[in-house]
């Protein structure tokens, strides 16, 4: 039996073929539980930044990339202790056949090991969602998002590299001062890009506004429903959707509608020259009187300014930002309506009210 094992064959012991078939197969029995182990593992470790991702979740996502790994890792090295037959050494298009097998080898761990990283960075983000759900800032969620896929394409350029070093053994020093200088041209060439690119990077930390805020900026008013990476998206007021490069949402001002603190409503109220100080003082406070009203927080009336033309009497009060623009609009009705029958009773003359127009005849000139 001894001299059985001891046989070669392709310059390898029937011994040593028994030994590296065996390792294998036990891998491949083993390979789902050795996984899930090292991912329960895994998810212990962060287990206490992630306490509501349900495990199995996680185990789902990395135990498939995970096994696939470590069959591929043991069988390679299993593999590797055998010796390459001296029958195979030939030569493929200038190229052994041996170099050919560990090109192959080594492109497929590289593979496998980036599926899992993209794995680990899907679970990552998976997390930093979670936390981003408890805050009702969506931005952060479009963070994470942003974030996962810059990451996900920095990863599989760096697979690509790797796929290039260690599998085609190409020197990517010469390649990386390639890109680099291509790098710099397309920086020129798409500089508004970038501009915007990095405004968007402004936008996502400096939070001047998120997602579902009322702005106003250049002369449009509306709601932001999407903060992209180029521009803003804004459904204004008037119902049409309109996307502002995010250089001018950073360069610009930008009212920020939501984050007041009260809505504000004004008029002014201008009467005849006719009308006298102790009348322009009873109104002022008969005014103040109708603004005592339920959903008015603050009110400010005084005689603003008087001249040749009119006495202007200023009003403005000052609302819940609760409230909603059907029940503001609402209430300057009702303020609005009470103000003109308050006039009508007081008999004072609005300016211009009575405005006379007087033609004169001019006298003929002399005919000399």
């Amino acid at each position: 039996m001894e001299n059985f094992l001891q046989q070669k064959i392709l310059d390898n012991t029937i011994e040593r073929y028994l030994y590296v078939t065996g390792v294998i197969l036990v891998i491949l029995l083993l390979k789902r539980l050795l996984a899930k182990y090292l991912a329960k593992i895994l998810h212990k470790l962060i287990a206490r930044h992630a306490k509501k991702i349900a495990r199995d979740s996680f185990l789902n996502l990395v135990v498939q990339p995970l096994d696939v790994f470590l069959v591929l890792l043991i069988s390679f090295i299993a593999v590797d202790s055998l010796v390459f037959p001296a029958a195979w050494n030939i030569n493929i298009y200038h190229i052994t056949l041996r170099q050919l097998i560990d090109s192959a080898a080594a492109a497929t761990m590289i593979v496998v090991f980036i599926w899992l990283c993209l794995r680990l960075i899907d679970f990552i983000a998976l997390v930093m969602e979670e936390r981003a759900n408890l805050t009702a800032d969506q931005t952060d969620n479009q963070l994470v998002v942003f974030f996962r896929d810059f990451f996900k394409a920095i990863l599989v350029i760096i697979g690509g590299l790797m796929l290039l070093r260690f599998t085609f053994n190409k020197d990517i020093g010469n390649l990386l001062t390639g890109l680099s200088i291509v790098g710099a041209a397309l920086a020129l060439a798409t500089r508004e890009s970038l501009e915007n690119l990095i405004a968007s990077f402004i936008i996502f930390f400096d939070k001047p506004f998120v997602t579902g805020d009322m702005v106003k900026v250049n002369n449009f008013t509306g709601t932001i429903e999407k903060i992209g990476l180029r521009s803003t998206r804004i459904r204004t007021t008037d119902k049409t959707y309109i996307s502002v490069p995010n250089k001018q949402m950073v360069d610009t001002i930008v009212d920020n509608i939501t984050l007041r603190t009260q809505r504000k409503a004004e008029l002014r109220l201008e009467f005849g020259l006719s009308a006298t100080a102790g009348q322009l003082q009873a109104m002022v406070e008969q005014v103040k009187t109708v603004l005592e009203k339920p959903g008015i927080e603050n009110r400010l009336v005084f005689v603003a300014e008087t001249g040749k033309n009119a006495h202007v009497i200023s009003v403005e009060y000052y609302t819940s930002i609760l409230q909603t623009i059907e029940i503001f609009n609402a209430l300057r009705q009702e303020v609005n309506l009470e103000l003109i029958a308050l006039i009508q009773k007081s008999g004072m003359d609005l300016a211009a009210s009575n405005t006379e127009i007087l033609l004169r005849n001019a006298p003929a000139s002399s005919v000399v």
